[in-house]
């Protein structure tokens, strides 16, 4: 189990554990109300596909023992922590137990099955009855009371509490089945429905194998996530190489990586080149190019030449380390879709009791048989078994955002899936979104035709500040070898400029109209050189010292190759474009016409794209806010969908309801298109599973269904669900 502390509005801790024994979506409901039922608990999702449960709490009123408590007295277990790599062997093992109970019964049936049906009777007898029904009661009770006893031991512990689940209606279904053929048998009765009981328990075995196999397939992007990660790593220490564990690894380590290796961790390039395929991390198929100073990460692949990197985020500060969290996180969750199944489901079970006993007594008003009236009831108890609809929507979910993790898409949790389908507007921040964001100086403009001083001046108070725009200027100067002087009192004017002073004269730095707004004259011939760099797409910073205008200076952000194509793409399914940003309205206006951005608002403060939000969504708009997650944090909170373009490092972006890894425009429609995918593959799963339960109990209860065809069609339904979201995976992602 583990405990970290939370962030945003609530500031406790959360808990993660798996619970052994559940076996259907009352069993998750029933764990889920007595968690949420305990004082200082906040919140708690119990997934019944992951057979896991996440609980917000306070650690102050509530422990962690408590939360075991209350699953123990559930009669359930807690277990290891889901997606700890030593819960692997155990989870094969659990398959290979399944396979085994199941292949067994199986095998033990078919003779009861052919004895009965086939109406065989053994050339011997044994206390006045065929030795072929003794052999018929041995088998099924083998079957019944062996290797379906975790259906009785189930049923036991919940009744001593007064609660049913999935294995209630399978325990008593089967034992009816036996106990009456026994009873049959031992006072002459002609009838009998040993082959009933044990074809029931043999399929509801076979079912639960299938499921738990195709369970492990949805479930896999946690533990390939995991196996991406290299093992060892080669440690450079004292000029010696040597190889060490990757659990050894510690911050500011020397490792050296040769071709063909895997990155141990994240780091920086110290000296050397390479080509690194980073598929793994942002989706995109070509390598790139890295060198001194380049950021790497952990578990990406080194295709060509050899590097040294210093290790800066290791174990669980990691970027893989944070997908896999945030990918946890999403599997976790619940769309709010699934609550009306989980209402459902949560009093599906004493529900289908009563119709069970109805069943039978009216049956026998009817009948006056006794044994007329245990198939009917029989059939009612297996048939309604509410599994498909517990996997439903997790199942769904799982295969999703695992399909996304493998692309760079990250979707925090089921709630984002819901948003995805109801957006009609896409708002677009520029840079980092829309163009490369890494922008370069493309002319110096001077006034006194001294290019040296107006961007060692801009260098100088620059070299403080992280935008953009700023290490541009920065490094602008030190391509022209000139070395920025020391700025001292540096003032941030966001979305404005800069102030400084150096060698104690005032320096401002920063848009035309911040310049104009301080009364430092533009003039008209300058103001024609700022409007010609506009119209090329370029941002103009202007620099001024001590109250008079320096020079400008031009700065140039290439388009993203894909964004016209992905405007394109939202055009095409009917979504509407807008851009704001913070640059002039002329570079604005150029780059949202290449792209045929629909609208466009330029000049906007960090503040007031917020504003710009509440604007569209009081005119009706259901938006999807795209920004880079750390300057957009607030905009991205507002809007009804969040998606923040990472960078790799910022990947636990906490603002985003989805985070794009390092993609490019296309993966914002690859991402929503997945999402209304996963969405709509959780409709499928949960009409097929309400469209079931609702025609199976009447065909069961007017005695039109047969005890052991409805054992198999409870035990399809489930791994239909499973397979339709499987089918996820293979269906084309624009």
């Amino acid at each position: 189990m583990t405990a970290t502390a939370m962030q945003g509005d609530f500031t406790g801790k959360v808990a993660r554990f798996e619970i052994g024994g559940m076996h259907c979506a009352a069993c998750a409901n029933r764990n889920e109300r007595a968690l949420k039922s305990l004082p200082g608990v906040h919140a708690a999702a119990v997934n019944f596909a992951l057979r896991s449960a996440r609980v917000e709490f306070d650690p102050a009123l509530v422990n962690e023992r408590a939360l075991h408590d209350a699953i123990s007295s559930n009669g359930f277990q807690v277990l290891k922590p889901e997606f700890a790599r030593d819960n692997k062997a155990r989870a094969y093992q659990e398959l290979a137990d399944a396979r085994f109970r199941a292949l067994a019964a199986l095998i033990l049936t078919l003779p009861v099955f052919l004895l009965a049906m086939g109406g065989i009777d053994l050339p011997w007898d044994f206390l006045g009855r065929n030795s072929g029904l003794w052999l018929q009661a041995v088998l099924s009770a083998v079957v019944i009371l062996g290797f379906g006893w975790e259906f009785h031991r189930s049923m036991a512990q919940l009744a001593i509490r007064g609660a049913a689940n999935m294995d209630t209606l399978i325990s008593l279904g089967t034992l009816a089945a036996l106990g009456y053929s026994v009873w049959a048998l031992v006072v002459s009765e002609a009838h009998f429905y040993f082959e009933t009981g044990a074809v029931i328990a043999a399929f509801i075995l076979l079912g639960r194998y299938l499921e738990a196999r195709s369970r492990g397939q949805a479930s896999a992007a946690i533990e390939k996530l995991l196996d991406l990660g290299a093992r060892t790593a080669r440690i450079v220490r004292d000029g010696v190489e040597g190889e060490i564990a990757i659990d050894d690894v510690r911050v500011g380590d020397v490792l050296l990586v040769k071709p063909g290796d895997k990155i141990p961790v994240d780091g920086e390039v110290l000296d050397g080149g390479s080509a690194v395929d980073e598929s793994m991390l942002t989706g995109e198929s070509l390598p790139a190019s890295k060198g001194p100073g380049d950021a790497v990460f952990g578990a990406t692949f080194n295709v060509s030449g050899a590097f040294r990197m210093r290790a800066t985020r290791v174990g669980d500060d990691t970027t893989l380390a944070q997908i896999v969290k945030l990918v946890a996180e999403a599997q976790d969750s619940k769309a709010p879709i699934q609550k009306l199944a989980d209402r459902i489901s949560g009093v599906f079970v004493p529900i289908v009791l009563g119709i069970a006993l109805l069943t039978g007594f009216a049956w026998y008003l009817v009948t006056s048989d006794f044994y007329q009236s245990v198939l009917p009831a029989v059939a009612v108890l297996v048939i309604a078994c509410p599994c498909s609809l517990g996997l439903a929507t997790p199942t769904a979910l799982m295969v999703g955002t695992g399909m996304g993790a493998r692309r760079g898409i990250l979707i925090r949790n089921g709630e984002a899936l819901q948003r995805c389908e109801n957006v009609t507007a896409v708002v677009l921040d520029k840079t980092g979104t829309l163009t490369e964001g890494k922008p370069s100086v493309a002319a110096v403009l001077p006034v006194n035709g001294d290019e040296a001083v107006a961007l060692r001046l801009a260098a100088g108070a620059e070299q403080l500040s992280e935008h953009p725009l700023a290490r541009a200027i920065v490094e602008a100067a030190r391509v022209r070898a000139l070395e920025p002087p020391a700025a001292t009192d540096f003032e941030n004017l966001p979305g404005m400029g800069i102030r400084a002073t150096i060698d104690g004269a005032r320096v401002v730095v920063g848009s035309p109209r911040l310049l104009g707004a301080q009364g430092i004259d533009m003039g008209a011939d300058h103001q024609a050189a700022i409007e010609r760099e506009e119209a090329q797409g370029r941002t103009v910073v202007a620099v001024a010292c001590e109250g008079r205008l320096v020079g400008f200076i031009a700065i140039a952000d290439t388009i993203k190759s894909d964004a016209k194509a992905a405007i394109r793409h939202l055009h095409d399914q009917g979504v509407r474009t807008v851009m704001v940003t913070g640059d002039n309205a002329r570079a604005a206006g150029m780059i949202a016409r290449e792209l045929g951005i629909d609208e466009v608002f330029a000049e906007v403060l960090p503040q007031g794209k917020v504003e710009k939000v509440r604007d569209l969504q009081a005119d009706g708009a259901r938006i999807a806010f795209v920004g880079d997650g750390i300057n957009d944090a607030p905009a991205l909170a507002q809007a009804d969908l969040g998606i923040a373009m990472g960078t790799g490092t910022d990947v636990a972006i906490e603002a985003g309801n989805i985070v794009i890894v390092k993609g490019s425009p296309l993966k914002l429609v690859e991402a929503l298109a997945l999402s209304r995918l996963t969405l709509r593959t959780i409709r499928q799963n949960l009409f097929w599973a309400f469209f079931y339960n609702a025609a199976a109990i009447p065909l069961a209860a007017l005695g039109w269904l047969n005890p052991m065809i409805a054992a198999a069609a409870m035990a399809i339904s489930s791994v239909s669900v499973i397979g339709n979201s499987l089918r996820i995976r293979s269906r084309a992602i624009p």
